[in-house]
């Protein structure tokens, strides 16, 4: 999973709560702090009692406390395997684990092969160098990562080394230096399995509740009012112009990736945390790319493989998808470009 550097937690998208003609039920929210290195909040716009609220608010951080310690990369916990156990095997013995890390896995092998390899989860080896690099020396100095050892790693993340055996529920990493990083696919897939479980769950009734988690935002249903309203950050930010668009959308999911919030800076120069598999360095394309689509997971993967891609490819891989619309603020200085449906309200 992406660690966040210092106090800054990469929230890409406002959810914002704009008034309307139409009175609107007061909201309420509980937000959290401790899982996938991030804030997370669950939000009630459903008019619903306290008692309800706390219920699902319970189920969300149930849920987000049992994802976070399978999907961790950098903690150990007590009578878990989880994907740490995993790699901290690599090369030595498979590991069995609960079918949580299986599916999200499979997640993975699917993203990289419909993305053509820009999400990759075989590329610990190339993200855990760029991971120490923003961490620096504790008193704020970084140093960028070594060519050699960035070019070593990079030959380490054949994607066929994790290999899955369903039936025997087991993990195993075939290469002792290939270690898997689920950081562009894990918030995403936590926040679609919640908001399924949501749904599902007939003892409850979520409609006009909206997830964030880490800026992975995911309605169900509307507001009492109609549409929700999520503000789309201007990457080069200002008092006046806030935000590059602000969209009204529902029952749906809406992700960014962005070189803004989480980086740091050596001899001037601003080193964000997406990684091009191709270049081994931050891409260098967009400031940010906003990805709606139903699917949280597929929304996340997505927004970190079109940051990595020109903008020409970007648009056809999403023009190739259903449901799937995207926002693009490029690096050029050229207006920001989006697909057709792209529900822009301003």
């Amino acid at each position: 999973m992406k660690k966040t550097i210092a106090a800054g937690v990469l929230i890409s998208l406002l959810l914002l709560l704009l008034s309307s003609c139409t009175p609107t039920p007061t909201p309420m929210s509980k937000t959290f702090y401790e899982y996938f290195n991030t804030e997370s909040s669950v939000i009630s716009y459903a008019a619903d009692t306290k008692e309800s609220f706390d219920k699902i608010a319970d189920k969300v951080d149930g849920m987000l406390r049992e994802y976070h310690r399978l999907y961790d990369i950098y903690h150990d916990y007590s009578g878990i395997n989880n994907l740490k156990t995993v790699n901290d095997k690599a090369g030595r013995e498979a590991v069995e684990v609960d079918g949580k890390i299986i599916d999200l896995l499979k997640l993975g092998k699917e993203m990289y092969t419909l993305t053509g390899g820009k999400v990759n989860i075989a590329m610990g080896s190339v993200l855990s160098l760029w991971h120490d690099a923003r961490e620096g020396d504790g008193e704020g100095n970084h140093t960028l990562p070594m060519d050699s050892d960035l070019s070593f790693a990079s030959i380490h993340t054949d994607i066929d080394s994790i290999v899955i055996d369903e039936a025997a529920s087991t993990v195993y990493i075939s290469d002792e230096h290939t270690s898997i990083d689920v950081g562009a696919i894990a918030k995403g897939y936590a926040t679609k399995m919640i908001a399924d479980a949501l749904m599902a769950d007939e003892s409850l009734d979520a409609n006009g509740y909206a997830l964030n988690i880490g800026g992975n935002i995911r309605l169900i249903g509307t507001k009492a009012d109609g549409d929700w309203r999520i503000g789309i950050t201007n990457p080069v930010k200002s008092d006046s112009d806030p935000y590059v668009k602000i969209v009204g959308v529902s029952n749906t999911s809406v992700v960014t990736s962005g070189d803004y919030e989480r980086f740091f800076t050596v001899d001037g120069k601003n080193y964000h945390h997406i990684i091009d598999p191709e270049t081994l360095y931050p891409a260098t394309y967009h400031h940010s790319v906003t990805v709606i689509a139903e699917d949280s997971a597929l929304a996340d993967a997505l927004s970190t493989a079109l940051f990595t891609m020109n903008i020409n490819d970007g648009h056809a891989l999403v023009e190739s998808l259903d449901g799937v619309e995207a926002l693009w603020v490029r690096t050029t200085g050229a207006e920001p470009f989006s697909t057709d449906g792209f529900p822009a309200v301003e």
